[in-house]
């Protein structure tokens, strides 16, 4: 039996090595699973596979060794899993409607940690529901502090949760305890002065940091919640690099409307004679001016926002004489 394999892979299953067994993908955003699926996903494991489950970089499944002709059983076993990751598609026994853009990942966020700004599973769910299903090779994650514990500068589009921390000059002691940890383990945004802390709002990252470290409560997190948005970083084989910040102090409105536009500038320039194209490569081809006016385009920011002007990311090449030398 023979098998179009692109409409295997966008179903969500992988070519695998053996010619007739496949591997499911099972998507799970944010990285957050209630544990009645795992049921599903360990009938799948153990009565079409081999026992086994593998998880992923970027925190789904991965069934292997599934015979290619037990796809459509598996795809009706799925839709339990199906209806959980995104109320914005139709579902149907047809499995996983797009594989392009990879599951949306993050860090556990401030439902347990208490260094994070935001709720990030809640944030992954609405890129979500936003963005999938689509075709384009998209990967993106959100991290809830600047600590980037999903290493959000690794992806295409790295969401870094922020807050604009509020000080109460009335409730410091002047311990300089925030200003000592945010000069050892930060940018040293927070100085002393006449018995007060003085914030650099420029050398601020919004980690909140001072917010843990103060025993008054002098410093609070903002009402208003603010993200950054690094860009472009990328792992494989041509030119791998970190991911550069594109917005800082933006409200998820704007990353959300950012992240959208993009999937319409890849659609007006990607390259169709390849099977898929980075984002990144394609940036690299058109110049970050074309994609900072087409991803910004009819864009309502809000007045706290700073835009990057210039990225130059760097990375590395492989062909670099002054670098590596024979030893013989």
């Amino acid at each position: 039996m023979s098998y179009n394999r692109k409409v295997v892979q966008k179903n969500a299953y992988r070519i695998t090595k053996t010619r007739d067994k496949t591997c499911l993908r099972i998507r799970v955003p944010g990285g957050h699973l209630e544990t009645k699926y795992f049921d599903i996903i360990k009938q799948i494991a153990d009565n079409f596979g081999d026992g086994s489950v593998h998880m992923t970089t970027r925190q789904g499944f991965e069934i292997p060794d599934i015979p290619l002709e037990k796809m459509d059983e598996i795809n009706e076993k799925i839709i339990p899993l199906l209806n959980m990751i995104n109320p914005g598609f139709e579902v149907t026994t047809a499995g996983y409607p797009a594989a392009g853009t990879r599951n949306i990942s993050a860090c556990i966020g401030n439902r347990v940690c208490p260094f994070a700004n935001d709720d990030t599973t809640a944030l992954a769910a609405k890129i979500e529901t936003a963005v999938y299903p689509h075709d384009f090779h998209f990967k993106i994650a959100v991290t809830g502090c600047p600590n980037d514990c999903i290493k959000a500068h690794m992806q295409d589009f790295g969401v870094i949760c922020t807050t604009e921390p509020q000080y109460d000059a009335d409730k410091c002691i002047s311990c300089s305890a925030c200003a000592d940890n945010c000069r050892k383990r930060v940018t040293g945004a927070l100085t002393m002065k006449d018995f007060d802390i003085v914030r650099d709002a420029d050398l601020c990252i919004g980690c909140g940091e001072c917010i843990l470290q103060c025993p008054t409560g002098a410093w609070t997190r903002s009402d208003k919640k603010y993200y950054r948005m690094v860009i472009m970083g990328r792992t494989g084989k041509k030119n791998p690099r970190l991911a550069l910040p594109f917005v800082k102090w933006a409200t998820f409105d704007v990353i959300l409307a950012i992240i959208k536009n993009t999937y319409r500038f890849v659609d007006e320039y990607i390259d169709r004679t390849l099977p898929k194209e980075h984002i990144g490569y394609i940036v690299d081809r058109t110049g970050y001016a074309t994609f900072k006016e087409a991803v910004l385009k009819d864009v309502d920011l809000n007045p706290e926002i700073e835009i990057a002007q210039e990225i130059n990311w760097n990375g590395y090449w492989y062909k670099n004489t002054d670098i590596f030398k024979k030893q013989n």
